[in-house]
């Protein structure tokens, strides 16, 4: 299956909602932790099995996360370890490299999340370790934000719309909490304790506006139900850990041997989760399964932190990953990618230690 090889750390992957055979890819030199920082634009050639470099932009700092701009197919924004988001355009980019065409600097500590708005197109958000959420739009001109939401107390980990009400985005924070937002209220529309440590990923059902997903470091994936989650306005976080929400999930998905670092709901199927972990793996999931049988399959195929995955938007079962390992893999559910360890792991568990069966 097609690999390709970058210079930097993987950080996100995104395929192009304009061309499927194209996907933007933000990387960290010396695995973020200092250094500099690349977005990559890839494209992936499914006769050769191959993928090239279409377009580079450096940074002076790493990079963190990608989205593209639901507006122009040749722009993508990416988040920076120095607080900024940049606007990279690939029509000027010179022999494949280039500058970026904005610069947003609002936020005082490292930018780790930026989303699109897929329904209005009009917007984006970006979540920080400097405890906010901003709100962005590309065609104001003065490199300010429209709106700025500071309820979570320790570091915004994810930020992500919508995808089928263009006013509302969830975030998700280190201090346990996922928060409901509606773009036009600076004070959340629910907010509730989903984990008793750091949530680090959460995503939206692409076919039910209700259904959402979370994964921590508590190694667990949760699906929750908006319409049955306590919640209090005004940013009050709920109780500890014996919180009725930690009883009140859908399922809890377990399988990942260390923290969940990203998570996405298929766009084809609205019970397949896909996640990537500290563990080096990217699992998939039926929910629809139960929280014991909901683990169809586990790659293993990089020999580093996997904290990227994406599903292709019109290539059903096509999945994107990128790691620390600096490689990332485009291949289809259910085959190897590239030449590494595959493993399949069905519904058989060891209950000690809750290990997948080796098949």
């Amino acid at each position: 299956m097609p690999s390709y090889k970058t210079q930097y750390s993987g950080y996100s992957v995104e395929f192009s909602p304009f061309e499927d055979d194209k996907l933007g890819v933000a990387t960290s030199q010396h695995f973020g932790i200092a250094g500099q920082g690349r977005q990559y634009v890839l494209q992936n050639d499914r006769d050769s099995q191959t993928m090239k470099k279409l377009h580079t932009f450096d940074s002076a700092d790493g990079l963190y996360d990608c989205t593209w701009n639901e507006e122009n197919e040749n722009q993508i924004i990416s988040c920076s370890g120095d607080g900024s988001i940049k606007v990279f355009d690939t029509t000027t980019a010179s022999g494949g490299e280039g500058a970026p065409v904005m610069n947003f600097a609002e936020h005082s500590k490292e930018v780790y999340s930026v989303d699109y708005n897929t329904v209005n197109k009009d917007c984006f958000v970006s979540g920080s370790w400097d405890n906010t959420i901003k709100l962005w739009n590309l065609s104001g001109g003065n490199g300010s934000s429209m709106e700025t939401f500071d309820e979570h107390r320790y570091c915004v980990y994810s930020t992500i719309f919508s995808p089928i009400n263009g006013d509302h985005f969830m975030s998700c924070s280190g201090d346990m909490t996922m928060k409901i937002w509606d773009i036009h209220d600076i004070s959340s529309l629910q907010s509730a304790q989903v984990h008793n440590y750091e949530v680090l990923a959460c995503d939206w059902n692409k076919f039910n506006e209700h259904i959402v997903c979370t994964g921590s470091v508590d190694k667990t994936i949760k699906v929750w139900d908006l319409r049955n989650l306590n919640q209090h306005r005004s940013g009050a976080i709920m109780g500890s850990g014996s919180s009725s929400n930690q009883d009140s999930s859908i399922c809890t998905l377990t399988g990942h041997g260390f923290a969940i670092r990203r998570l996405k709901f298929s766009p084809h199927d609205e019970n397949i989760i896909g996640s990537v972990s500290y563990d080096m793996s990217l699992c998939i999931w039926d929910t629809e399964q139960g929280s014991d049988n909901a683990l169809l399959e586990k790659y293993e195929h990089h020999s580093e932190f996997v904290v990227g995955i994406d599903f292709n938007l019109e290539m059903e079962d096509e999945i994107a990953s990128c790691s620390w390992d600096e490689t990332v893999y485009v291949w289809m559910r259910g085959e190897e990618p590239g030449n590494q360890f595959f493993r399949i792991a069905i519904t058989c568990w060891f209950e000690v230690s809750k290990i997948p069966l080796e098949t």
